[in-house]
């Protein structure tokens, strides 16, 4: 890759961050929504460990999948309302490395700080100390995985005025499988079985959404701007 484009993205990656840091109640928006969700469910369900020990895989991962949902709809909103985004369409360098340079920023501010604070949650609710390792390599392969999904999503809907809800129900599919998987891996690694299977399948979600991400998001961004 031209040294030129890896500068771009560079730049944009520390632009997003830049930016992320004048408006941190924005930021944290989806980081405190997990958090909410994932404390409500022992005050409604039950204080007992054991039945937040059942209840704790699908919890965990419904949380990570709605915060990032959450995240994914400012994705790409801000850079079309300033034009920013045509720029990038105009500028001659690979569209597809630009919004992957995005797309990584926006994982570093929403998804990261979730899976840092996932053990505490899991702990919370009442995840064995075993077990927490795959609870933040499973969340860390999926919130990874769902920054891609979301930016295509963020890429179709970003010529809607309210597309959140549209962004949704076309993630929401996509994101199925990663739940289903992650809860899953969870669940093996609480009862100490093996959990290689539903971890690979995890990882190789997360190949398929790094390999056509970029080239679906750039795509539907060429069809937005024209």
């Amino acid at each position: 890759m031209p040294a030129s484009a890896l500068t771009a993205g560079r730049l944009i990656l520390e632009r997003d961050l830049r930016l992320a840091m004048r408006r941190w109640g924005h930021v944290a928006d989806p980081l405190v929504f997990f958090l909410i969700v994932t404390t409500l469910f022992p005050l409604g369900l039950s204080p007992e460990l054991s039945r937040l020990r059942d209840v704790a895989p699908g919890v965990l991962w419904v949380a990570a999948l709605l915060s990032s949902l959450l995240a994914a709809d400012s994705l790409l909103k801000s850079d079309a309302q300033d034009g920013t985004l045509e720029q990038y369409v105009l500028s001659g360098q690979p569209l597809t490395w630009l919004l992957l340079a995005k797309t990584a920023a926006h994982w570093l501010l929403s998804g990261l700080p979730l899976v840092l604070i996932s053990p505490i949650v899991a702990i919370a609710l009442g995840v064995p100390g075993h077990a927490l390792g795959v609870v933040v390599v499973s969340l860390l392969l999926g919130t990874l995985t769902l920054s891609l999904l979301g930016s295509i999503g963020a890429a179709l809907t970003v010529g809607l005025r309210r597309g959140g809800l549209l962004l949704s129900l076309l993630v929401l599919p996509l994101a199925m499988p990663m739940l289903i998987f992650g809860a899953r891996a969870i669940e093996l690694a609480i009862a100490a079985e093996p959990v290689a299977g539903p971890l690979y399948l995890l990882a190789a979600l997360f190949v398929f959404a790094f390999t056509l991400a970029p080239l679906t998001s750039a795509a539907a961004v060429r069809i937005s701007i024209e």
